[in-house]
């Protein structure tokens, strides 16, 4: 009877002992840092991602400062963050209309895509705070803008990713423009580009500004227009293809979020898979792999030779071959 309930708690410690190590084997498979593959002229194998900071309520568009430091919106908390050259965090900004990506004009001035209260407009300097573009053509409100970018001629670019449906309370549909990518002119006259993008995300122009991209996170490609020397825009191309495109409960999606560029053209894609990377002809050129799944990436430090990747609450910093466009912020 002894040697029976002996056998039977050795079985009980061994499977213990069993699940134990599964549960730790799985463990370090999830703590197990993602490794990058080599890059050519991006990043080398193995690159080590820096973690500069975890835990903020929503993480979204960076751009590059000046001095070599890098501001992005923690929208959640309707705040703008600022990171220093030496990586230290500060708030820089609260109570910004719940900002949710970033832009230098021409002049100075700070854009941004507001959502607490639909609209782009400038935040800063203090006392030249305006409004650019609240409602569209025929009076209808912006459903939610998401990114933005600013060309060298002041014109602003940005996209409407459109409501959420499913939002308590509901909001009223009949009111609000459906999703767009849109440009407003330094004259302040807005033009729709697009509407027939499922979930226009991140937008993006080459170094040359003859090429404007944008993510359509419901897509599997990242959408390219040409803009003409006349400022006229072409009609959407296929770009590039993206990896990470699957089915899921609430449809389809590549997760594609923020753009950024690189001086020799390169574009990068926060998505899914991680920060793909094209050639400016759309080849896939590989994946810098991070612990979560980004949203937004832009190229900041001294001489732009830093890449910044931001999302799931926290920011990153990645060491690059390359240096980002410095005729733009972003």
């Amino acid at each position: 009877m002894k040697l029976k309930a002996s056998t039977q708690a050795l079985r009980t410690t061994l499977a213990s002992l069993a699940v134990l190590a599964a549960a730790g084997s799985a463990l370090a498979q999830e703590a197990a840092p993602a490794v990058t593959p080599a890059i050519a002229g991006v990043v080398n194998a193995g690159t080590k991602i820096e973690l500069i900071k975890d835990g903020f309520k929503g993480t979204e568009g960076p751009i590059a400062t000046p001095d070599g430091g890098l501001l992005f919106t923690e929208n959640q908390n309707d705040k703008i963050i600022r990171i220093a050259p030496d990586g230290s965090t500060s708030v820089y900004l609260s109570g910004a209309n719940g900002s949710n990506a970033l832009a230098f004009a021409p002049n100075g001035d700070l854009v941004t895509v507001q959502t607490l209260d639909p609209k782009v407009g400038v935040i800063q300097p203090q006392g030249n705070a305006r409004s650019l573009v609240g409602k569209v053509e025929g009076g209808l409100n912006l459903g939610r803008p998401n990114d933005l970018v600013v060309d060298r001629k002041g014109f602003v670019y940005f996209t409407d990713s459109g409501v959420n449906a499913n939002a308590s309370p509901a909001p009223d549909l009949s009111k609000t423009a459906r999703p767009a990518v849109y440009r407003i002119s330094p004259e302040y006259l807005l033009e729709r580009i697009a509407n027939d993008i499922t979930r226009p995300n991140g937008i993006q122009l080459s170094p040359d500004e003859k090429t404007l991209y944008v993510a359509n996170t419901a897509g599997e490609h990242v959408l390219a227009f040409d803009i003409a020397a006349n400022g006229k825009v072409g009609p959407k191309r296929e770009f590039a293809r993206l990896e990470g495109f699957r089915q899921t409960e609430n449809g389809p999606t590549s997760g594609a979020d923020g753009l950024a560029v690189d001086a020799e053209g390169r574009l990068y894609v926060a998505s899914n898979a991680g920060v793909q990377v094209f050639n400016n002809k759309g080849e896939a050129l590989g994946t810098i792999a991070l612990p979560k799944r980004p949203q937004n990436l832009a190229f900041a430090g001294p001489d732009k030779k830093q890449l910044y990747v931001v999302g799931s609450g926290s920011v990153w910093r990645v060491p690059v071959l390359t240096a980002g466009y410095t005729g733009r912020a972003k």
